[in-house]
């Protein structure tokens, strides 16, 4: 799982400190200096401003995906059918 997707579903919350180097590296499958460098730049905290998605919005995905996989609706399908249904004006955005 990628940082970005432990932030978005509040496994890691603001301030937290995130994965060490050699463990990112593998779960990743990269290079220790890879993250290194990427840590140097970024930082090893979650930032204040890092998003996490409402707990609303992640329990109801929580429950589409649950509900799709028990109907054996693909991920594809699924993804078409959220495009099919989202607002258009959102959708540009």
């Amino acid at each position: 799982m990628r940082v970005g997707d432990l932030v978005s579903t509040g496994q890691l919350a603001a301030h937290e400190r995130i994965p060490s180097v050699r463990q990112l590296a593998k779960d990743l499958d990269v290079a220790p200096g890879t993250v290194a460098k990427a840590y140097k730049a970024l930082g090893t905290r979650v930032s204040e401003g890092a998003g996490a998605v409402q707990r609303s919005v992640l329990t109801a995905a929580r429950e589409l995906v649950d509900n799709s996989v028990r109907s054996g609706t693909s991920l594809d399908e699924t993804v078409r059918i959220l495009r099919a249904i989202w607002p258009e004006e959102e959708s540009t955005r």
